[in-house]
């Protein structure tokens, strides 16, 4: 079984509701760690854009990286990989927003563990319908995220959450883990 199960997809793509009904599901703890919690970490300074991250309150839902928000990126991914190692069981929540090498940097951290890797696609139009229900993202993120995160991005499993309900993509990856198919 994976010390470490990696959803990435772009915005409003399903990859939290996923994520908190495996914690439901698996029969040891999970932690649900990404890309929310990290943003939520920061301080009010590094999220207007500039050497931090922008794009996330305004635009035209472009996401705007910067080198301080790039640095504390990186450290946050060997932290994630060092809570594995001391025996946390992770799903990480992600959007590479760097297609394969936020994947690359993703698999230099996590090296020695065993990694599920999955791709949470959503039809753009589907994502875009959630993004404006959900209220809590700037309009067009989903729909400029959809594709463009799974660019370059290999996976052990694909799951598509506008065809699937969040049990169905669950179950998916319930019986990957358990059986390896």
């Amino acid at each position: 079984m994976p010390h470490v199960i990696v959803l990435n997809g772009g915005s409003s793509s399903g990859k939290s509701s996923i994520a908190r009904r495996l914690q439901e599901l698996l029969p040891e703890p999970w932690l649900h760690l990404g890309a929310d919690t990290m943003v939520s970490a920061l301080p009010p300074w590094l999220l207007g854009g500039g050497d931090g991250i922008g794009g996330l309150d305004d635009g035209d839902g472009t996401v705007e990286v910067g080198p301080v928000f790039a640095r504390l990126d990186a450290a946050w991914t060997l932290g994630v990989a060092a809570m594995a190692r001391a025996g946390a069981r992770i799903v990480v929540d992600e959007v590479f927003l760097g297609g394969a090498a936020s994947q690359q940097r993703w698999r230099a951290a996590l090296a020695d563990l065993e990694v599920l890797w999955v791709g949470v696609r959503c039809d753009p139009a589907v994502a875009a319908a959630r993004e404006a229900a959900r209220g809590d993202r700037v309009g067009g993120m989903a729909a400029a995220q959809a594709e463009s995160v799974h660019e370059g991005v290999g996976y052990d499993l694909v799951v598509d959450s506008s065809r699937a309900s969040v049990d169905e993509c669950a179950g998916l990856i319930l019986a990957r883990m358990t059986t390896g198919r």
